[in-house]
């Protein structure tokens, strides 16, 4: 059991690693690697060879794809950060706030589905 989470620590840190070290040499190709959904397809096949649960992971599935709208909140400062001046530290702390906000808006919403 703890050898599957050291593995797929690794794997996922050296995912977030590369788009990191990639954003400094070709920001495009990174923003658009970051923006995939590399996360959510390793964290299905994880739960799906951990748990064994298809109706587990379907609903897993459908809680990400509702939650996907409602995480584009976190960019809202940063695409108004020319206009109001904002600095990187200060988007990146009010952009974690409107995730907190936003997850109460996801719990409603799944709770819809």
């Amino acid at each position: 059991m703890m050898v599957i989470m050291v593995v797929k620590t690794l794997i996922a840190a050296m995912l977030i690693s590369f788009v990191s070290w990639l954003s400094g040499k070709k920001i495009a190709l990174a923003g658009f690697l970051t923006a995939l959904p590399v996360t959510t397809l390793l964290a299905l096949a994880f739960s799906q060879a951990e748990w064994g649960d298809a109706k587990q992971s379907v609903e897993f599935a459908k809680s990400i794809f509702l939650a996907i709208p409602v995480s584009l909140l976190f960019f809202i400062p940063f695409l108004l950060a020319g206009k109001l001046n904002l600095s990187f530290w200060s988007c990146y702390v009010t952009g974690i706030l409107l995730l907190g906000i936003g997850y109460f808006i996801h719990q409603y919403i799944t709770k819809l589905f």
